[in-house]
C-alpha cells in the first residue's frame, strides 16, 4: 500500500517531549529519596557530604525545567502553526463515529479510523488529563518551593502568590498529599502511554513513534470518495 509522508511533529514539540520525559524521571527519582532517604552518605568528620541538600536542589532545578517546558508547550499548542494539528484532534474526540471506530480498532475488531487531527480521542482525553496532572504538580511544587527559600529571588517573589493557593487547597500538609497523589497518577500514565505508543506504532506501521524523534509519519493512502 502507497504511503503519504507527512511532517507531524514540530521540533519544538519533539524537543518538549523529550526533556520533558528527563524532568520528569529526574523528578521522580529526587522526589523518593526526599520523601524516604534511600541512600545515605560516607561517614565524615567535614561538613559538606549535604546529600539531602543536592537532591533537593536537583528535584527543583527539574522542577522549574518542568514549568519551563510545561508553558512552552502550551504555547506551541495554541500559537504554532505546525501544533494545529494538535487543536484540530479536539473535532475527533468529539466525535461519536471516531469514538466508536477507535474503539472497536482496540479491540481488533475494525481499522484505525481516519483522524483529522494528530491523536485519537482516547490520546486526547490521556493528554489532556496528564497535562491537568503536570500543572497541579507544578503549582503544588511552587508552593512547597517558597517555603524553603523567602529570603530572596523568586522565591520571595512567589511567596505571596503561592499562600492563597496553600490555604485553597487545605494547608501545606495536604499539599503535600497532594503532590505526592499527582506524582502517582503521572507515574500510572506513563508505563500505559509506552504500552500505546508501542501498540500503535506495530498495529498502525505509520512510524508513530519514529514521528517523535524525526517529525514524519507515513500515513495510509486512503481512496478518495
Amino acid at each position: 500500500m502507497k504511503r503519504d509522508i507527512e511532517f507531524e511533529f514540530s521540533a519544538g514539540l519533539r524537543w518538549t517531549h523529550w526533556l520533558r520525559a528527563i524532568a520528569i524521571f529526574v523528578l521522580t527519582v529526587t522526589g523518593f529519596y526526599l520523601t524516604f532517604v534511600f541512600i545515605a552518605p560516607e561517614a565524615s568528620d567535614e561538613p559538606i557530604l549535604f546529600l539531602n541538600a543536592k537532591f533537593r536542589m536537583w528535584h527543583e532545578i527539574a522542577g522549574f525545567l518542568l514549568i519551563a517546558i510545561t508553558l512552552f508547550k502550551t504555547y506551541l499548542f495554541f500559537s504554532d502553526r505546525i501544533s494545529s494539528k494538535e487543536r484540530v484532534s479536539f473535532l475527533d474526540f468529539i466525535s461519536p463515529k471516531i469514538w466508536f471506530q477507535q474503539l472497536k480498532y482496540y479491540l481488533f475488531m475494525g481499522e484505525h479510523p481516519h483522524l483529522r487531527g494528530v491523536y485519537n480521542p482516547l490520546q486526547f482525553v490521556a493528554y489532556v488529563g496528564l497535562y491537568a496532572m503536570i500543572f497541579l504538580i507544578c503549582i503544588t511544587g511552587l508552593v512547597l518551593y517558597v517555603h524553603c527559600y523567602q529570603g530572596g529571588g523568586i522565591g520571595l517573589f512567589l511567596y505571596d502568590y503561592m499562600r492563597p493557593l496553600e490555604a485553597m487547597m487545605g494547608g501545606l500538609a495536604m499539599v503535600r498529599e497532594i503532590h505526592h497523589i499527582v506524582m502517582w497518577g503521572i507515574l500510572i500514565f506513563i508505563p500505559i502511554h509506552i504500552y500505546m505508543a508501542i501498540f500503535n506504532s506495530i498495529m498502525g506501521k505509520e512510524g508513530s513513534m519514529d514521528a517523535i524523534i524525526s517529525g514524519y509519519k507515513f500515513h495510509k493512502q486512503h481512496p478518495k470518495h
